[in-house]
């Protein structure tokens, strides 16, 4: 949701320059988050400017040019653990900065907008024929937010759009993790648990096997040093329905191949028991 130009720098040689409609208090407050990573040797691109408004509603900043790397075009039960161990460095290094500052997070990974409504607004998309979309994608997602609403867990700095698109292999060596405008906060298990179904996400967003999701949990577990509660595991489980719910809702109302969709309509039974949905 940025644009991004290749530009010719005298001071830093050839630099990347991402353009997006956001707020200058966000998007400064993730370079700052950012640049805690690199500084860290996380594989990303370093900032090197702050966000400036190139106009009303328009962000501007710069950021090292880091292209190469590969996609992992699967979502298999060895690329759920290499993802997981990737995430947890990340959530290690963030660990100890405040989740203050990144506003509302992205509709793919906002369950319960302050509106009360139960999708996130957008103009756009709202003013489409609702009625495309099914039934069943609009129970789930309800049942979903009920339960996210009912957790109490403290907020941290996470990633939140944790797809295999914005991320770059060198073999099994991570090479670059993308799209640092999508940080939230958001409670650990959440970010784990949308990521947990996300991961497998390239081109065409997807949901991951139960079984990939469930690899993807106990990994980062491990990876972390420690077990997550009973409350935090099922939170981890609805959170992990929510992107394939506005990806699968996205589908209907464009009437796209229904990929989400049909993935969303075999999983969420198994997907809410697990998250302690009756």
């Amino acid at each position: 949701m940025s644009h991004q130009f290749q530009y010719d720098s005298d001071e830093h040689c050839i630099v990347a320059v991402k353009v997006r409609p956001d707020s200058a208090e966000k998007i400064n407050r993730c370079l700052q988050l950012q640049r805690v990573a690199a500084d860290a040797e996380f594989p990303c691109a370093r900032p090197l400017t702050r966000a400036d408004l190139l106009e009303p509603g328009l962000v501007v900043s710069a950021e090292t040019w880091l292209p190469g790397g590969e996609m992992y075009p699967g979502g298999d039960l060895c690329f759920a653990d290499r993802s997981a161990k990737l995430l947890a460095d990340l959530m290690e290094i963030l660990q100890t900065q405040s989740p203050t500052g990144l506003g509302t997070p992205p509709p793919w990974m906002h369950w319960n907008p302050p509106t009360g409504g139960l999708w996130p607004t957008n103009p756009v998309v709202d003013a489409m024929d609702q009625d495309l979309v099914p039934g069943h994608v609009h129970a789930i997602a309800r049942a979903v937010s009920e339960r996210l609403a009912q957790g109490v867990l403290p907020l941290v700095v996470g990633h939140g759009d944790w797809e295999s698109q914005n991320l770059r292999w060198q073999g099994d060596r991570p090479w670059a993790v993308h799209d640092w405008d999508s940080l939230v906060a958001l409670p650990e298990a959440a970010i784990v648990g949308a990521a947990s179904g996300a991961f497998a996400s390239t081109a065409v967003p997807t949901l991951a096997t139960i079984e990939s999701s469930e690899k993807f949990i106990d990994t980062y577990q491990q990876s972390r040093g420690r077990s997550f509660t009973e409350e935090e595991r099922e939170v981890a489980w609805a959170a992990s329905l929510w992107p394939a719910l506005h990806n699968a809702r996205g589908e209907s109302l464009f009437q796209s191949p229904p990929v989400a969709l049909d993935a969303l309509t075999w999983q969420a039974p198994e997907r809410l028991q697990r998250a302690g949905v009756p």
